[in-house]
């Protein structure tokens, strides 16, 4: 029994843009606004981040149109590398970058719906608001990938509803009390360029997932690469659209000052109920993202069932509802098991590490497969991605940068997220053993 193909175009790019717009949007624009300190320095970063995220979507469209396999980017490291490391691939995700995603996800949503419920904010409560939005969107997604994309997709167009929204209201309320200039801004420099667009590509992570889905697209030779592309497209319209209108309700030195931009437009323009308002839009974009964190991964572990290289019952699908039911339980398990044992900031620097990390060997894989498929004559694809070697060795060096940023700024939470990937080594080896005494070598 296979996965079923119901999903084209637009989910995946649905998948692509709920994968990205998280809790990050709401919380990096004045730290971006700090460093840079002119609107054309702040939109062009947001600009840039989208340009770079729209990059490494070309490139993982160009592996899907060279490469249509099912697992996404755990099948493109394994045909370019080795099992071994498609196999630790899919170990990250189960035990850092999903399941962290999800698991920090889930734990901003509490502290957000909270005070919009008028319920106390302890930790016993916020731990069973986080682990209740886990284990709906755990149900829903056993129901099979259309239930689960639906949902998805409707938390995301609520989402994008209320972005569209806050952009008119911002337009047209009035101005929001600026704080005194303390400093003279910041000359704009590449220096300062760099350290802003960190917390810039932070806020674009998350658009690699629609490929895990590959074995449930139509087509996934034309909807991979489409639709990863217009999701990144849409996201970046939205990013730029939110920091042009806080920009406009807030100025620059405002929109610095507050680590709230968000909240402090939806203050002047709705009075006392803003904090909720806001609080209330949060809370509907994390559900949309442990919605989509869920959703996607398990097809990952399915596909490692598939190969012989993990356990049996992870190849195993529910007769009804076609989904990996066994996969996604043992996601939200994981995921439960995070969101009550790690802090915030604390899965952030796992994830934003391990993600990068594999992001950039995607860059080499394409060199890899390019290479390989130039000696063998093999057709051209579909979707090539432009001004390749450069695009993709541009878009592998800011990969790399991001990963050694992140070793700076927080070597032992890095460190830690490394050394848990490591131990996915002696896990591989283990089912590798077990499927050549089967008679079927994995290498």
């Amino acid at each position: 029994m296979k996965l079923r193909r119901r999903l084209g175009t637009l989910d995946v790019a649905l998948v692509t843009i709920g994968g990205v717009i998280g809790s990050g949007i709401f919380r990096t624009p004045s730290v971006v606004a700090r460093d840079l300190g002119t609107p054309v320095a702040i939109l062009g970063a947001w600009a840039l981040g989208g340009i770079v995220s729209l990059l490494g979507a070309l490139v993982l469209g160009e592996l899907a149109a060279r490469r249509p396999l099912d697992g996404g980017l755990y099948a493109y490291l394994r045909d370019a590398f080795h099992p071994a490391l498609a196999f630790v691939f899919g170990w990250m995700l189960l035990f850092i970058a999903m399941s962290g995603g999800a698991a920090s996800a889930a734990i901003a949503f509490a502290g957000y719906a909270a005070p919009v419920l008028g319920i106390a904010s302890t930790p016993m409560i916020l731990g069973a608001l986080a682990t209740a939005a886990v284990l709906l969107f755990t149900a829903i997604n056993a129901f099979g990938v259309r239930a689960g994309t639906n949902t998805q997709n409707g938390f995301l167009i609520a989402k994008i509803l209320a972005f569209a929204l806050f952009v008119v209201v911002a337009l047209v309320a009035p101005h929001a009390p600026t704080a005194p200039v303390a400093a003279a801004a910041p000359e704009p420099s590449l220096g300062l360029l760099g350290v802003a667009m960190l917390p810039v590509l932070f806020s674009y992570l998350g658009w690699g997932p629609g490929t895990y889905v590959s074995a449930e697209i139509r087509d996934p030779v034309r909807a991979l690469p489409r639709g990863l592309a217009l999701g990144v497209l849409g996201v970046t319209a939205i990013y730029v659209a939110i920091n042009a209108v806080l920009i406009h309700a807030l100025g620059i030195v405002g929109l610095s000052a507050t680590t709230t931009p968000v909240a402090d437009v939806a203050r002047v323009a709705f009075g006392p109920i803003a904090e909720r308002i806001v609080g209330a839009v949060v809370a509907l974009s994390l559900l949309g993202f442990v919605s989509n964190q869920l959703l996607t991964a398990p097809r990952v572990y399915y596909q490692m069932g598939v190969d012989g290289l993990f356990f049996r019952a992870f190849a195993k699908l529910d007769p009804r509802t076609g989904a990996p039911i066994f996969a996604i339980v043992i996601q939200a398990v994981i995921v439960v098991a995070l969101t009550l044992s790690r802090s915030y900031d604390q899965l952030l620097n796992y994830i934003t590490s391990a993600d990068f990390l594999f992001l950039m060997l995607a860059g080499i894989a394409l060199f890899i497969i390019r290479a390989r498929d130039a000696r063998d004559l093999a057709p051209q694809p579909y979707m090539k991605i432009p001004l390749h070697p450069y695009s993709t060795a541009l878009f592998t060096a800011i990969a790399f940068s991001i990963v050694a940023g992140a070793l700076y700024k927080a070597p032992v939470d890095t460190l830690i997220g490394w050394g848990i990937i490591a131990t996915g080594l002696p896990v591989y080896a283990i089912f590798s053993a077990r499927k050549r005494s089967r008679g079927d070598d994995p290498a």
